[in-house]
């Protein structure tokens, strides 16, 4: 076998895996399609298949393993560029939905922005006739066209624009919430970008749907991940993250650090919901989410913030065995503070404040004994 086939049969085997593993991942989200955002990662999984589909297709029609000779190497390179554009286009539209973009909330916008997909099936079309992207010449060797370069310019448009706008995010502290997954959206098109400039200088490299595939579960992971253990509202753990949190590191006490459990409650938290409406009631659920990050910054690896239910959360914390009261009361200060700053921030019409149980975890106690011993002394706190 020459060396020519055995690189098209490489080639071939490694979009293939790349194809199964984006098909699982396909058939794994289906059944979320009804969620406006999921419904777009789909439409994205949809049009990666159709890339590294014509992609393999190529290889195996230029190698000789598929008949059909220059009309397939035209056929596969339109639809690959042409499912490279609206790939692009559905990351996109996906990637303002986990922004919460206020873009998407108007869907004349949403139609009006994909008119890169439209230029890009015009300017295929015009091609089949004139060769201005790519062509087969009269020896059958697909060659690139004067106006290539557009192929790559046009769809990536889309990933880099929102990727940068999710880069801004992180700095933004409205969005300090959202930060570790912003800080994953920027990141996303880095290695796919690199994969396909190479493969642009080096044609005959089979990076492009090796890389797209593992990117993509990546972010396929890490939106279950998120489904998992966060709370949707505030990005905060849940409860079952708590309880696994709670285990592990009951389980790994050191002799010289305590633990000690917090829940903090919204103070007449029902006004709020039936004074501003619901809308305004998360709004408050979330500042009170983002003065308890902001609180325990300083404490970052030594605690972990969820949110219980309703208008309460639990706050784990480690302190040293000397200091640990008053290092904890420093973190309730702490928090207090925060939660002033950021109702100052935003003008809140009305009081928001919290009140804060804490207890220290005894050794060989369990979450719920804890949880209700904490409970006790935040009413305590608020009949006082």
């Amino acid at each position: 076998m020459n060396p020519e086939m055995l690189y098209a049969i490489l080639y071939m085997e490694i979009n293939l895996v790349a194809i199964i593993l984006i098909g699982i991942i396909g058939f794994k989200t289906h059944g979320l399609s009804k969620m406006v955002a999921q419904r777009n990662f789909a439409m994205s999984i949809g049009a990666e298949i159709c890339f590294f589909l014509s992609d393999t297709i190529y290889v195996m029609g230029k190698e000789g393993l598929f008949p059909g000779g220059p009309v397939v190497i035209m056929l596969t390179k339109t639809v690959y560029f042409f499912s490279t554009t609206l790939m692009c286009y559905y990351w996109f539209v996906y990637f303002e939905h986990i922004q919460e973009s206020r873009f998407v909330e108007n869907r004349r916008s949403v139609r009006l922005s994909s008119f890169l997909v439209w230029l890009m099936a015009g300017l295929l079309l015009v091609n089949t006739f004139t060769g201005i992207l790519f062509y087969v010449d009269d020896t059958g060797i697909y060659r690139r066209g004067p106006l290539f370069i557009l192929q790559y310019l046009l769809p990536y448009c889309y990933v880099f624009f929102t990727c940068f706008r999710a880069f801004l995010g992180i700095f933004q502290k409205e969005k300090f919430a959202k930060r570790k997954q912003l800080i994953m959206l920027s990141l996303f098109p880095l290695a796919p970008a690199g994969a396909g400039i190479l493969q642009f200088i080096y044609p005959q490299l089979p990076l492009a749907c090796a890389t797209l595939s593992l990117a993509t579960l990546l972010l396929y992971l890490s939106w279950t991940d998120q489904v998992i253990s966060l709370d949707p509202l505030t990005m905060l753990n849940n409860r079952k993250q708590l309880a696994y949190r709670f285990k592990q590191w009951a389980d790994d006490r050191e002799d010289e650090q305590e633990l000690y459990l917090m829940i903090v409650d919204a103070n007449r938290f029902k006004s709020i919901n039936d004074t501003y409406g619901h809308i305004e009631g998360d709004a408050a659920l979330v500042r009170i989410s983002d003065a308890l990050r902001m609180g325990c910054r300083e404490y970052r690896k030594r605690s972990s913030i969820a949110r219980y239910g309703g208008d309460e959360f639990v706050v784990l914390a480690w302190a040293d065995r000397k200091d640990g009261e008053l290092e904890i009361r420093q973190l309730q200060t702490r928090i207090h503070e925060c939660l002033d700053h950021l109702n100052t921030e935003a003008s809140s019409p009305y009081e928001l404040k919290v009140s804060i149980g804490v207890t220290k975890v005894k050794k060989g106690e369990d979450l719920e004994s804890v949880i209700e011993v904490a409970d006790e002394l935040l009413y305590e706190e608020k009949r006082r």
